[in-house]
């Protein structure tokens, strides 16, 4: 498998239309994810109408959801937007998050442009990758991944083309976009918080 997720938490939006395929309607809904530092995570799933009934409202209910983070490219006002979501193939409602993966991701693919090594204000070591993950049907998923500490370091280092597994966790991240002149709008940005990376040997 080159690309696995599993998330559990708790619904905190309705099902909006996404898109149909062959017939088969997809919905995106958003769930917070707890992190250990009691920071939360929102992450959109996009789901199938055949897994869930997506006429009801679920917010406060818990679930865990297992899948595949893909990317697809939306066309807004003559620029590409990347929209990242959980692509959900297994859906289970839960009681509790005892015994359960709260927020686990593996990639497998390959780096597709330039890592950034830089240092934060206080002295950290980041290093921002993107990563093509390829599916079936000649298809690739484009995941930013960030590293930190000596994972960023060693990220640094790797050239473009280089065949890479990471572990890590999806995390959300809000900041603000300058629109036209005077307005400022409120993002979310997506993207994979590495915990471990490896070089895989073709």
């Amino acid at each position: 498998m080159t690309n696995q997720a599993i998330v559990a938490g708790e619904v905190i939006t309705e099902f909006q239309f996404s898109h149909e395929i062959f017939g088969e309607g997809f919905y995106t809904l958003k769930i917070q994810v707890r992190r250990l530092s009691d920071a939360t995570d929102e992450i959109p799933l996009l789901v199938s109408e055949r897994l869930v009934d997506v006429t009801k409202n679920y917010i406060g209910r818990k679930l865990e959801a297992k899948g595949q983070f893909r990317s697809y490219n939306k066309h807004e006002s003559e620029k590409n937007h990347l929209i990242l979501s959980l692509f959900v193939r297994e859906l289970e409602w839960i009681d509790s998050y005892e015994n359960r993966k709260p927020n686990y991701i593996m990639l497998d693919g390959y780096i597709c442009k330039e890592p950034v090594y830089r240092m934060t204000p206080l002295g950290r070591e980041i290093c921002d990758i993107l990563l093509a993950v390829n599916r079936a049907y000649g298809k690739s998923d484009y995941i930013p991944c960030i590293c930190w500490g000596r994972n960023a370091r060693f990220a640094g280092n790797l050239e473009i083309g280089s065949h890479i597994q990471v572990l890590g966790r999806i995390q959300s991240r809000k900041y603000q976009k300058k629109v036209g002149e005077n307005q400022i709008i409120s993002r979310t940005a997506y993207e994979i918080s590495v915990n471990k990376l490896e070089i895989r040997e073709e």
